[in-house]
């Protein structure tokens, strides 16, 4: 029995590679999304060349799937060039139906490449409450991806403010990020590979201490709407479902898009339902939540009871040595893939099974040299059946009469607004969470800015102070905001530095009024000089640029801006902002890594904001970032806990080791 509803969302499968592609258009997906191996949030999966990729999308197209290609990472000073002639080579060869961005610049660029397809904002631009998406249209943006954290809800909230001709785009299946997307430093932190380039390497995932316990507190399981998807249908303005997964194999990407177009297109059938989920069970993906989905119900993202290494865990290895082996918890067949213990640990090995194992049956493990221990995990990572690689085969040969397609990157260079040598004077600028003294000589005043806080504002001299937004909005808080913006800005207040650029929805009477100046902060995450330039057509005063850059960009990015710009020069940086704390947290307590690397988190503004035990200092490049063009420094300071002291470090962050 075929649900009634006339609405009926594309499912939008992944593919990070050429077979799950296929394996994509075999399970009946409407639209496939994949990256080029050029900013592409998920750098680690094969990804595609243009050549590769304009060939699959005209197949895709003569079987009526739409292609959309994700662009979804920041571009650097020097990368614009680059960037634009990947969007000119997608818009003259290979005419996906979508481009996914964050960055802004990426909207610059396909007005100058003549691109005629959509625009869908990337979850990593964090658009977190429903007034934003007017502003966003107004930017020529078609569609906006919604952050996993929100419930139906708030999806719900969402669509209902949703302009006419926008739609919305929605997760349904797979891996949760402990992060808000697009609010996490974590793995910069860590080692200079920027998860907004693409590049994440999960430190999120590896064991920490607290007090006497160890464990993956902050590792999560993956997300799963599952049989709830029928909630969406009643939800005409969510046109499609999402399923992440661009680093899963051909199996994964064929069981979720089939397990999905059944509930679908027929989930009030028990007998479908059932038949769906045994898929899902079947994916060979992590266990699974319904995360915040039901607000009266949400779990938290990560349970350390569950087993959270990709893949499906099917048992541990018995005996060790050479006569390690598994009992496997389902059957196994010829030429699976297995990982032997966790991605973060020293010596897991990768391991292709020769025959069939049963359930239960026992698998010997023989790998040359070390051999693994007893008690290490087994998870199954990919496997092609022989059904699967049938169809896959059947793809292949109707593809092989698809031309191929040379793809010619030609060097027309776009067109970069050049600074403009601002002659504003200098500011330092000292950001807190409480005014505890009165302004010092020379240097200016930020607050941050709440609805709780605004209680207890100075009733005098509010133009003084830089009212400073939080990162992270959410849906429920976004009307408190907006009133409290109003009578701060009625009692004087005329300097605001909003840290997501749809954060300009609260001061639509405001803006072009040249009494006030309303800066991008640094967790805009702003990087060249095309990105800039849409701020400037969205009423921006300046822009702090973002911390994910390195010293070329730093020394650069003034003479590409059209706006004044400023820097954060000594900082409290968080690793991540999260909605959720694991249980076994404690606000204000620290927490390790192996590494002795510590942390700790309190709660700002409903968002939990996780902080390293040292700080970023470009304090000794100040005068360097002065003659190069920088007109803002910013010292942002967090209150800390008594009982935790900073490390003595250099706080350089990516300044001289490079930024990935």
């Amino acid at each position: 029995m075929e649900t009634k509803d006339v609405h009926k969302p594309l499912i939008l499968a992944p593919a990070g590679n050429h077979a799950s592609f296929m394996a994509a258009l075999a399970a009946g997906a409407d639209a496939v999304y994949c990256g080029l191996k050029d900013f592409s949030a998920r750098m680690t999966a094969d990804n595609f060349t243009p050549d590769e990729l304009a060939r699959l999308t005209a197949f895709a197209h003569d079987n009526g799937v739409r292609v959309n290609v994700a662009l979804n990472t920041l571009i650097k000073p020097d990368e614009v060039q680059q960037a634009f002639s990947i969007v000119r080579a997608l818009t003259r060869h290979v005419r996906p139906d979508g481009i996914i961005i964050q960055d802004l610049g990426f909207i610059e660029l396909a007005r100058q490449a003549g691109y005629k397809g959509e625009v869908h904002l990337s979850t990593l631009a964090a658009v977190t409450f429903a007034k934003s998406l007017e502003i966003i249209q107004s930017l020529g943006v078609q569609k906006v991806v919604l952050p996993r954290e929100f419930s139906i809800d708030e999806i719900k909230q969402a669509a209902g403010a949703c302009p006419a001709n926008m739609e919305l785009e929605v997760f349904i299946h797979g891996a949760l990020c402990y992060g808000v997307s697009g609010r996490c430093y974590w793995s910069s932190y860590m080692g200079g590979k920027s998860g907004l380039r693409g590049r994440c390497v999960q430190p999120c995932r590896r064991t920490y201490t607290t007090g006497k316990r160890s464990g993956r507190f902050f590792s999560c399981l993956d997300f799963s709407v599952d049989v709830l998807a029928k909630t969406l249908l009643t939800v005409p303005r969510v046109t499609a479902w999402k399923i992440e997964g661009r680093k899963k194999g051909p199996h994964y990407v064929y069981y979720t898009t089939t397990a999905y177009k059944l509930l679908r297109d027929q989930g009030s059938d028990p007998k479908a339902k059932q038949i769906a989920l045994g898929y899902l069970e079947q994916a060979l993906g992590r266990k699974t939540t319904h995360y915040n989905f039901l607000p009266q119900r949400s779990f938290p993202p990560a349970n350390t009871g569950d087993q959270t290494g990709s893949g499906l865990m099917v048992g541990r290895v018995r005996a060790g040595g050479k006569n390690s082996y598994v009992v496997p918890t389902t059957m196994l067949l010829a030429g699976d893939l297995l990982r032997i213990g966790y991605e973060d640990q020293p010596g897991h090995r990768l391991y292709r099974t020769q025959r069939f194992v049963p359930k239960k049956g026992r698998l010997h493990i023989q790998l040359p040299g070390k051999h693994p221990a007893k008690g290490v995990p087994v998870f199954l990572i990919d496997r092609l059946e022989p059904g699967l690689a049938e169809e896959i085969e059947k793809l292949e040969t109707a593809l092989a009469k698809i031309p191929a397609v040379q793809v010619r990157m030609d060097d027309k260079s776009p067109k970069v607004p050049g600074g403009r040598g601002y002659r504003r004077p200098v500011t330092e600028v000292i950001v807190s969470r409480v005014i505890e003294a009165p302004p010092v000589r020379g240097r200016d005043t930020g607050l941050w800015f709440s609805p709780q806080s605004a209680e207890r504002l100075p009733l005098k001299s509010l133009s003084r102070y830089w009212w400073w937004l939080p990162p992270v909005i959410w849906e429920s808080d976004a009307s408190a905001y907006e009133k409290s913006l109003q009578a701060i800005i009625t009692r004087g207040a005329r300097r605001f530095v909003v840290n997501a650029p749809w954060q300009m929805a609260f001061f639509d009477a405001c803006r072009a009024d040249r009494k006030f100046e309303i800066w991008a902060g640094p967790f805009c995450n702003q990087a060249n000089g095309l990105s800039i330039r849409i701020l400037e057509e969205m009423g921006f005063s300046g822009v702090v640029v973002s911390p994910e850059l390195e010293s070329r960009d730093y020394v650069s990015l003034p003479g590409q801006s059209i706006l004044p710009v400023g820097i954060v020069i000594k900082a409290n940086w968080p690793l991540c902002l999260s909605r959720t704390l694991p249980d076994e947290f404690q606000e204000k307590r620290l927490f390790s890594s192996p590494r002795k690397e510590n942390a700790w988190a309190v709660y700002h503004d409903h968002c939990f904001w996780v902080y390293p035990d040292w700080m970023v200092d470009l304090s000794d490049k100040e005068k360097e970032l002065e003659k190069k063009g920088y007109r803002m420094f910013v010292h942002i300071m967090e209150p800390l806990p008594g009982h935790i002291p900073l490390k003595r470090r250099p706080g350089h962050w990516n300044w001289d080791a490079g930024l990935a």
